[in-house]
Protein backbone atom coordinates (compact mmCIF):
# COMPACT_ATOMS: atom_id res chain seq x y z
CA UNK A 1 0.00 0.00 0.00
CA UNK A 2 2.83 2.52 0.55
CA UNK A 3 4.85 1.18 -2.29
CA UNK A 4 1.77 2.33 -4.23
CA UNK A 5 1.24 5.69 -2.85
CA UNK A 6 5.19 6.89 -2.81
CA UNK A 7 4.59 5.39 -6.97
CA UNK A 8 1.77 7.66 -7.45
CA UNK A 9 3.73 10.75 -5.03
CA UNK A 10 6.43 10.32 -7.75
CA UNK A 11 4.51 10.65 -11.13
CA UNK A 12 2.89 13.34 -9.93
CA UNK A 13 5.73 15.02 -9.09
CA UNK A 14 8.07 13.93 -12.07
CA UNK A 15 4.65 15.18 -14.38
CA UNK A 16 4.49 18.58 -12.53
CA UNK A 17 7.97 19.18 -13.29
CA UNK A 18 7.90 18.17 -16.78
CA UNK A 19 5.51 20.39 -17.78
CA UNK A 20 6.53 23.53 -15.47
CA UNK A 21 10.23 22.71 -17.18
CA UNK A 22 8.26 23.06 -20.36
CA UNK A 23 6.36 25.89 -20.07
CA UNK A 24 9.21 27.90 -18.02
CA UNK A 25 11.18 27.31 -21.56
CA UNK A 26 8.24 28.28 -23.84
CA UNK A 27 8.04 31.47 -21.89
CA UNK A 28 11.26 32.82 -20.42
CA UNK A 29 13.65 30.63 -22.57
CA UNK A 30 17.24 31.44 -21.65
CA UNK A 31 19.41 33.62 -23.44
CA UNK A 32 21.72 30.97 -25.39
CA UNK A 33 18.05 29.62 -26.81
CA UNK A 34 16.78 32.98 -28.46
CA UNK A 35 17.50 33.46 -32.41
CA UNK A 36 18.21 36.50 -34.65
CA UNK A 37 15.70 38.03 -36.82
CA UNK A 38 17.07 34.89 -39.30
CA UNK A 39 15.46 32.56 -37.23
CA UNK A 40 19.83 31.07 -36.15
CA UNK A 41 20.04 30.72 -32.82
CA UNK A 42 22.91 32.28 -30.55
CA UNK A 43 24.70 29.44 -30.23
CA UNK A 44 24.93 27.67 -33.01
CA UNK A 45 28.35 25.55 -34.21
CA UNK A 46 29.57 26.48 -37.48
CA UNK A 47 28.99 24.49 -40.19
CA UNK A 48 30.47 22.56 -42.66
CA UNK A 49 31.44 24.09 -46.40
CA UNK A 50 30.14 20.96 -48.51
CA UNK A 51 32.89 21.87 -51.66
CA UNK A 52 35.92 23.31 -49.37
CA UNK A 53 35.37 21.23 -46.38
CA UNK A 54 36.00 24.57 -43.96
CA UNK A 55 34.02 25.64 -41.16
CA UNK A 56 31.75 28.60 -42.06
CA UNK A 57 28.91 30.12 -39.41
CA UNK A 58 24.97 29.67 -39.95
CA UNK A 59 24.61 33.15 -40.03
CA UNK A 60 26.73 33.46 -43.45
CA UNK A 61 24.90 30.02 -44.99
CA UNK A 62 21.43 31.77 -43.85
CA UNK A 63 22.07 35.00 -45.85
CA UNK A 64 23.47 33.35 -48.64
CA UNK A 65 20.39 30.95 -49.20
CA UNK A 66 18.21 34.35 -48.95
CA UNK A 67 19.90 35.90 -51.51
CA UNK A 68 21.66 38.75 -49.31
CA UNK A 69 25.82 39.02 -50.15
Amino acid sequence: MLQRLLMRLFVVAAAIVSVGGYLWMTFAPPSGLQATRDGVPYLTPPVIHPVSGEAIPLDKLVRHYRGEK
